[in-house]
């Protein structure tokens, strides 16, 4: 046995009166969640702003400490806490809403432990059932890129799901490892990144050193595989910045002061200001994030209100500005008679007609707790309503289509959270020219959030091969390439104002997974588990054949 090799039992503990015993066994499960709670942190740490991609080893060591759990209910413990410590680390900015109201601070630590206690449970599913089918040997390592990555999909879905950091995030969107998400999207690179990486697991096992190194070099070389194919496609990218000229408007208004009624003004006049602001050549389209002014867009465009002139002043005759508001629409089979929506208005300035109504986007789908409350009356009386300036729920959009936008290619609106999720921009025959992210990260602060939802937009530019123009009132707003690439100097971080004037750049060629979906993703997994079977025959093939002929060792 290696001087490495992992310590394991054969058999459930058994009580003890021995002193010296029991201190050991508790030294080793005190150890063993240190470790699962290491192997969480790293895994997280890898993923932009950290960036540490050694962290990535998290995967194999959570690997090995499920196959080291004597009970399936200690290899779900093992990803729990793993998991916990995962989605603290990616997660915690959440509190940070909570505290823009200081009557609701209280609820801050709540925010940042219960999210994290309860998608951890899909890391402890993913290593119980590891536990319970793992095969013996380096096969063992696509079952558990299989069954990690399958709980992966389920946490982006259930329940309207939550695909915060999956890991194939965990590389910097634009790097050339983030390139194969054109093949097989963010969850086929992450079923790539944790076979990869766990496939160094075996370096820890009994198994004779030559299938130890084999399996390590074949991991080493699916990473190689990863860079070398990303940068030779990278290498080939031709930026055409020939679309129109957009300007993209931060205007910095923190989620604190924006609800003061005395602030309302000078916000509309920021917005405004920057709007107008003189340029060598005048912009085609101009781009405000969602929930720009603290109003809805009822007050805003009613008959002669005055932000409606300051608008119209502020853009140019031929100009479109997208604005993200909150509309009310009457409906008497509503509660109080009306529904709420967070929309994305596309204006265009009509000569004399001054501002008019293109298009409208719903957003689709939202965000729990912070558009809609699961268990409204109840939560509602906490106080956690009051996080959606909104007497109601909002209600969903119909599903995301693209729309049209006068003088430009047709466009796929996503607000805030919908970027997150892969597969609704169409990516082969209905595809539109480009993607307009308008998103609210002011909520978040200067924290890691608004930083890897940049990251995780940017995904969606890899997985079409469309730009993205991405807009938020404090940071981080870009205009991003289609490779998924923040264009060189059209970026505004956190805590800056200003504008953003490029070109919006010709799309890519259509991806692979823009006509396949997540085709390749379930592939990927339904053949690591059967190619794990077939070896597994072969296996059990070789050793009769062994015994047959009275020859001895094992794989």
């Amino acid at each position: 046995m290696p001087v490495w090799a992992w310590p394991t039992h054969t058999g459930p503990m058994q009580p003890t009166s021995d002193p010296e015993t029991r201190r050991r066994r508790l030294i080793l499960r005190f150890g063993r969640i240190a470790l699962a709670l290491l192997a969480g942190a790293g895994a997280a740490l890898a993923h932009p702003p950290f960036g540490i991609l050694p962290g990535l080893l998290g995967y194999p060591l959570l690997m090995l400490l499920a196959e080291r759990s004597t009970t399936l209910r200690g290899a779900f413990w093992m990803g729990w806490l793993a998991g916990f410590a995962y989605f603290f680390i990616s997660c915690w900015w959440v509190a940070e809403a909570f505290l823009v109201n200081p009557a609701q601070a209280w609820m801050a630590p709540f925010a940042a432990s219960l999210l994290p206690i309860g998608l951890g449970i899909f890391w402890g599913a993913a290593t119980a059932l590891y536990r319970r089918f793992a095969p013996a040997g380096v096969r063992r390592v696509l079952v558990f890129a299989a069954f990690f990555c399958l709980l992966e999909w389920l946490r982006g879905h259930v329940l309207t799901g939550f695909p915060w950091n999956p890991a194939g995030a965990s590389w910097k969107a634009g790097s050339a490892a983030s390139q194969f998400a054109a093949v097989a999207g963010v969850y086929g690179l992450g079923f790539v990144t944790v076979a990869s990486v766990a496939a160094f697991g075996p370096l820890c096992d009994r198994a004779p050193r030559r299938i130890r190194l084999l399996a390590a070099a074949g991991g080493a070389a699916a990473l190689a595989a990863l860079m070398i194919g990303g940068q030779l496609r990278l290498a080939s990218a031709q930026v055409e910045a020939r679309g129109p000229l957009v300007r993209i408007v931060q205007a910095d208004v923190p989620q604190g002061s924006k609800w003061s009624p005395e602030a309302y003004h000078g916000i509309v006049e920021r917005y405004v200001n920057l709007t107008a602001r003189p340029a060598v050549v005048t912009p085609d389209i101009v781009v405000w994030p969602e929930g720009a002014l603290p109003a809805s867009a009822n007050q805003v465009f009613a008959a002669g209100a005055w932000e409606a002139n300051a608008i119209a002043e502020a853009v140019q005759p031929g100009q479109t500005l997208i604005v993200g508001l909150g509309r009310g629409e009457a409906d008497p089979s509503a509660a109080e008679g009306a529904r709420y929506f967070n929309s994305a208005f596309v204006l265009t300035h009509i000569g004399d007609a001054g501002l008019r109504v293109s298009a409208i986007y719903d957003k689709h789908r939202l965000v729990p707790f912070g558009e809609y409350l699961p268990a409204g009356d109840l939560l509602g009386a906490l106080g956690v309503r009051s996080l959606t300036h909104m007497p109601l729920d909002f209600s969903p959009g119909p599903t995301p289509a693209p729309i049209e936008i006068p003088g430009a290619p047709r466009a796929q609106p996503l607000i805030c959270y919908e970027s997150l999720y892969p597969g609704f921009t169409p990516g082969a025959a209905d595809r539109p020219g480009w993607i307009v992210n308008i998103s609210n990260d002011a909520w978040f602060g200067r924290t890691s959030g608004p930083l890897q939802h940049l990251n995780l937009a940017s995904y969606r530019a890899i997985e079409t091969g469309l730009p993205v123009v991405r807009s938020t009132p404090t940071g981080v707003s870009a205009m991003i390439d289609p490779w998924g690439r923040v264009v060189d100097g059209a970026r505004l971080d956190p805590g800056e104002s200003g504008v953003i004037d490029a070109r919006l750049p010709a799309p890519a060629a259509v991806t692979l997974y823009g006509r396949a979906g997540d085709l390749l993703f379930w592939l990927a997994v339904l053949g690591g588990l059967a190619l794990a079977v077939r070896l597994g025959r072969i296996t059990r093939l070789a050793r009769e054949l062994r015994s047959g002929a009275g020859g001895g060792g094992h794989i």
